[in-house]
């Protein structure tokens, strides 16, 4: 049986893999993802937001990140929320995400 911490860590690797289709950097990596939760048994809840509200992926990336944390050994049901608070910023992108775009 895995702890709630080693499905924390199977769920960000997979969010690892999901990529912004205009940016190519993950979405971990560029800061969109705001929580993840483990909550009782092994349901997973995750707050993300989106570089804009007008953003092109608005309709594909929350369910692409449902899909693939469901594919994580154990996780019982994933609920993916957006929120706009706080805005998004570049600065919220991980020092990895800024030198591959070039803001370093």
């Amino acid at each position: 049986m895995k702890t709630e911490e080693q499905l924390k860590q199977e769920v960000i690797e997979k969010i690892k893999t999901v990529f912004d289709p205009e940016l190519p950097v993950n979405i971990w990596e560029l800061g969109l993802i705001y929580e993840v939760n483990i909550v009782p048994i092994n349901n997973v809840q995750v707050i993300m937001t989106l570089t804009a509200p007008s953003c092109p992926a608005a309709q594909t990336l929350p369910h692409e990140v449902d899909q693939k944390i469901r594919e994580v050994e154990g996780i019982n049901d994933v609920f993916v929320e957006i929120t706009w608070t706080p805005t998004w910023t570049k600065d919220m992108m991980s020092e990895e995400a800024k030198l591959e775009l070039g803001f370093l």
